[in-house]
């Protein structure tokens, strides 16, 4: 199940996790990485850490991200990477858990402009099992490394099935 993922060599990665279909992802997360072993964070919106909630979400990884418009969160982001010895940041993509047919790129600009590489993450709900890449080092070639990884989830069913990522040809 874990892949070859090792939380103690991979100090500081990009985490993507797809398809992103239903409110289920989340504690599956938490669950997967209690299960592995490794310390995962994720970004959240910055009202999801307010009252009542928010102790619980920084408590368990959370980080919360203001999305005000005008400010370059690619950059902010990747700052995290280096203001910490350890930061493996999740992030979804899709951008959201509705049917998709391609990524929001900001992950891939992310772990370039952090210089780290990209695990990615498959919750099967199809098969019933979860895929782990080996990290994945962007090259400068941007096109097909999108590709190489939408080849990575080809065929994966999420949990509401009709919401699982197929890209567009």
């Amino acid at each position: 199940m874990i892949g070859d993922f090792d939380g103690d060599h991979i100090k500081k990665c990009v985490v993507i996790v797809v398809p992103h279909t239903s409110w289920h992802d989340f504690y599956m997360g938490l669950l997967v990485r209690q299960v592995a072993g490794v310390k995962i964070s994720f970004m959240g919106k910055k009202e999801l850490f307010k009252w009542p909630f928010g102790w619980y979400f920084k408590k368990v990884g959370g980080i919360p991200l203001d999305r005000t418009s005008g400010q370059n969160k690619v950059e902010a982001i990747a700052k995290e990477f280096k203001k910490r010895e350890e930061l493996r940041l999740t992030l979804a993509p899709e951008g959201t858990r509705k049917k998709v047919s391609s990524w929001k790129t900001g992950f891939y600009y992310i772990a370039k402009t952090a210089n780290v590489p990209i695990v990615m993450v498959a919750f099967n709900f199809g098969q019933k099992k979860i895929q782990i890449s080996s990290a994945f080092y962007p090259t400068d070639d941007i096109e097909k490394d999108i590709k190489f990884m939408y080849d990575f989830f080809k065929g994966v069913k999420g949990k509401v099935p009709e919401y699982s990522f197929e890209p567009e040809d």
